[in-house]
């Protein structure tokens, strides 16, 4: 395997930052004007390929972020029942009663104190839940399930006739 000249190393080193290959180019030192072409050339390099290969593994390790463990949060998002929010009767549970799952979903919580000394007082709880349909959304295309190109094939024919039309104007 080749080895990686300095300012290849250099695009490495900028493109983990934000896996943005033009803006990882000029941060590297390369032209501006020419970024948006050298950026995906270097990422076809095989030695480059290799040594983005090494180094997303390596963060993957250290932060322990994995596809597998952003579709399991994902999961926990989309599949959620809210009935585990609350006891038998229907009693908001204790947040440090809620299983690991039950709490992952849960964004926030307010409690406001409402009445007076003459009627009672009382809590009002409020709990916001994480967005269920783009967790959703995010595991149907994960999967495949949507399709978000337009996939327009002109064969020869249409193309030809298309021609015609366009010159008899």
């Amino acid at each position: 395997m080749r080895k990686l000249t300095p300012k290849q190393a250099r695009f490495i080193d900028e493109y983990m930052i934000d896996l943005n290959a033009t803006q990882a180019c000029i941060r590297a030192g390369y032209s501006a004007r020419t970024a948006d072409r050298i950026g995906p050339e270097l990422l076809g390099k095989t030695c480059v390929q290799a040594a983005l290969s090494v180094r997303m593994k390596k963060r993957e390790e250290r932060t322990e972020i994995t596809q597998d463990r952003v579709l399991r949060e994902f999961a926990k998002l989309a599949f959620f029942d809210p009935r585990k929010l609350f006891d038998a009767d229907g009693k908001p549970l204790p947040i440090h009663q809620l299983d690991d799952d039950t709490a992952a979903v849960v964004a926030g919580l307010d409690v406001a104190s409402v009445g007076n000394s003459d009627m009672g007082v009382g809590e009002v709880l409020k709990i916001k839940l994480a967005d269920k349909k783009g967790a959703l959304d995010s595991v149907a295309r994960h999967l495949g399930m949507f399709n978000d190109k337009l996939n327009i094939n002109v064969t020869d024919a249409l193309a030809e006739r298309l021609s015609r039309a366009k010159g008899r104007n």
